[in-house]
């Protein structure tokens, strides 16, 4: 099996090449490959078993403003990628995100929920998603995450401790809830599915249970010898951003059960693991 992965210089795409250590892997950044070039990217997928697309534009707030820019990396260069992998008869794992959906949901979004994107990054993502399932029905998994935060780039768990650092207090939102996901998690998860016999479709790559984002700092404060108490609660009305962001996040796992896999674990679990594999050393500032 040969497998590829775009988008291989980010955050999930360095953990997913480790999670493909010791098979034959070729990974291409953003620089090595323009998703949004049809040409190159039927030129680059030929030869290759399994696709694994980590690029994506993400910059939320960006994206208000750009969303051409977004459309054509999110949406064309997801379709692209799915059309290159019908030819060369391979599977696609794309990634998409919880920004598919409104958020205003009281119990976890399904897999088959209506995507209904709250802002221009929801909007190009579920373009994205739509645009690779009817170039490749047959071969494409769709794999929406959320909250990511890992070792190998900026993320809000290296913010806050970054803040830490520096403030005797920090004040967090704690009126957006979601499913805090650490990259190695996930990419584990994405070869997992890719070596399976899943058919397939859209899945939920995100950890077990939920929180809110002052939730999740008090955890990673605590995971880190600090007192959690440092970190105050406020509304999402005193940060107030370009692009609106779901107040609830919550993705089920129902197709993973169905599939006969198991989902992913619970997200307190995760991060005191990632904790003990020193994945924050750097402590380098991030964004969210």
């Amino acid at each position: 099996m040969r497998y590829l992965v775009t988008g291989a210089s980010g955050m999930l795409g360095r953990d997913l090449q480790h999670a493909l250590s010791g098979r034959r892997v070729t990974a291409l950044s953003r620089a090595d490959l323009d998703v949004t070039d049809r040409a190159s990217v039927s030129e680059a997928v030929t030869g290759y078993d399994v696709v694994f697309n980590a690029s994506a534009y993400t910059k939320v707030d960006d994206a208000e403003s750009h969303e051409d820019v977004a459309y054509a990396v999110n949406a064309l260069g997801t379709e692209n990628l799915a059309v290159a992998a019908r030819s060369a008869g391979a599977r696609l794992v794309t990634v998409s995100t919880d920004y598919v959906f409104q958020g205003n949901a009281a119990t976890p979004y399904s897999e088959d929920a209506p995507r209904d994107p709250l802002n221009a990054y929801g909007r190009t993502k579920a373009a994205g998603e739509e645009l690779a399932l009817a170039a490749h029905p047959d071969g494409t998994f769709v794999v929406r995450t959320a909250w990511l935060y890992g070792e190998h780039g900026p993320n809000f768990v290296k913010t806050m401790l970054r803040l830490a650092d520096t403030h005797p207090t920090v004040t967090v939102v704690d009126d957006q809830r979601g499913q805090p996901t650490w990259t190695a998690d996930l990419a584990t998860q994405l070869v997992r599915l890719a070596d399976s016999d899943a058919p397939a479709g859209i899945y939920h790559g995100t950890a077990g249970g939920e929180t809110t984002w002052f939730g999740l700092a008090r955890a990673a404060f605590d995971a880190a010898g600090l007192d959690p108490e440092r970190v105050l609660p406020v509304s999402s009305a005193d940060f107030v951003r370009p692009a609106p962001r779901p107040a609830y996040s919550v993705l089920g796992h129902d197709a993973w059960t169905a599939a006969g896999l198991e989902p992913m674990r619970d997200w307190q679990d995760a991060l005191v693991e990632a904790f003990r594999r020193k994945a924050f050393d750097d402590n380098a500032a991030g964004d969210r």
